[in-house]
């Protein structure tokens, strides 16, 4: 009896240490960044674009909040800057309210001849009202994305009377230093960017 009390109390405590084990390995892959962390981080331009509102606004001088997510893209975007739009707005609906409170997301348009700001407020409402909307000088606008690792230009005339919009489509996540840290892809899943957020506010 003495022996199968021992056996007993031994495989317990094996479980449990088991059991340790593996949260411990839980915990840890949770605090890993899962986005494109960068060694020599994108140093932001201060130049100075206009919000929806008309009112001059920096992605250094004018954003006061801890963490803010910078897309380049345009309404008239067939596909990709849809998807990664509602991937932004799904990722701050999984954020706790003290954490949304601390992130500001901006779309800077790469289309504003037609991008204007009724028409940024609009598509914004789509996804969420509180979106910040950047419009500004085509060359002004690509000038901000350069040193960011982003690409803008006006592409060919289409059929329709419009023309195709070539530009990067990585989420940059400008810190308090005014410099990005972190990026990540147009099939970044919104859980994984709201993780990341989540990680990089606890450590600002």
């Amino acid at each position: 009896m003495r022996r199968s009390l021992t056996t007993r109390t031994l495989l317990a405590v094996l479980s449990l240490v088991l059991l340790a084990g593996c949260n411990s390995s839980a915990d840890g892959k949770a605090a890993t960044l899962q986005g494109i962390t960068l060694d020599q981080p994108y140093v932001v331009p201060s130049t100075p674009l206009t919000d929806t509102s008309g009112a001059s606004y920096s992605l250094t001088k004018d954003t006061d909040k801890p963490l803010t997510l910078v897309f380049f893209g345009y309404t008239n975007c067939p596909d990709i800057c849809q998807v990664v739009m509602s991937t932004l707005a799904s990722a701050m609906t999984r954020l706790d309210a003290s954490d949304r409170a601390q992130v500001d997301v901006v779309l800077v348009t790469t289309d504003p001849a037609r991008d204007t700001g009724p028409v940024l407020t609009r598509y914004l409402s789509h996804f969420d009202p509180t979106f910040i909307g950047l419009t500004g000088d085509l060359d002004t606008i690509a000038a901000i994305g350069r040193p960011m690792a982003v690409a803008v230009e006006q592409g060919k005339k289409l059929p329709s009377g419009g023309y195709e919009v070539v530009h990067n489509t990585q989420v940059s996540a400008i810190g308090g230093d005014d410099k990005v840290h972190i990026l990540w892809t147009q099939d970044t899943s919104a859980a994984t960017i709201a993780s990341d957020v989540h990680l990089l506010l606890e450590k600002s």
